[in-house]
């Protein structure tokens, strides 16, 4: 169980793009990890090892994302300074887990994963503040709605390092609100060659484009 704890945010945001494909022949014997290992490791690679394993290049979307952002602070503010109590009254269980204490949705379950539509605005499920247009959002094969830009300033960036790794988290600019992940450089035939990794529950869409304005 603890294995699994550890293992779960590494697969997570894989790039779908950088997975290699896997035959039986590729793998090899390997000789067993040191005792001194984290039990997690031993019990994934005790036996066997890619031998691709050095040239694989999805590790690199765990720790390379915008250079821009920003170290997390308690002294941050929002203009939307709700408590979590207010929150709670506002946002169901699942929303306020994603949004307020920076969960995220299991891949391929969510409600804008598959979302294809040709105009429309996707704004913040938290306090209504726009985000992304419809035309930002691509089909990256990661199990989470992406998007290749934002409108301006409308998300923030900040250095997120829990499980022992350096990404960049992004939030609603107006209160905060987790959204998810951005990556760069994964070779998306884009614009910006960036994947905004968002969470369905943070997002709620709208067709309506023309100056969406944020709700308390």
């Amino acid at each position: 169980m603890r294995s699994q704890l550890v293992i779960r945010p590494f697969i997570s945001f894989l790039s779908p793009r950088a997975l290699p494909v896997i035959k039986p022949a590729t793998f090899a014997p390997l000789r067993p990890l040191s005792s001194s290992a984290p039990k997690a490791l031993r019990s994934i690679f005790g036996s066997k090892l890619l031998k691709a394993a050095p040239t694989i290049p999805f590790f690199s979307a765990f720790f390379s994302s915008n250079a821009k952002a920003e170290e997390p602070s308690e002294s941050m503010s929002y203009p939307d300074q709700r408590s979590d109590d207010q929150w709670r009254t506002v946002l169901n269980p699942e929303q306020f887990r994603i949004l307020r204490q920076k969960g995220t949705e299991p891949p391929g379950t969510g409600e804008y994963d598959k979302h294809s539509p040709s105009q429309g605005m996707y704004n913040c499920a938290a306090c209504n503040a726009p985000l992304y247009k419809a035309n930002h959002k691509f089909k990256s094969g990661c199990g989470w709605p992406a998007y290749f830009d934002s409108i301006p300033g409308a998300v923030t960036r900040h250095v997120d390092s829990t499980f022992g790794m350096k990404r960049t988290e992004i939030v609603c600019s107006n209160c905060g609100g987790h959204l998810g992940h951005v990556f760069e450089g994964e070779g998306y035939d884009t614009p910006t060659d960036e994947r905004h990794c968002v969470n369905s529950i943070s997002l709620r869409f709208t067709e309506d484009e023309q100056n969406p304005k944020a709700k308390a």
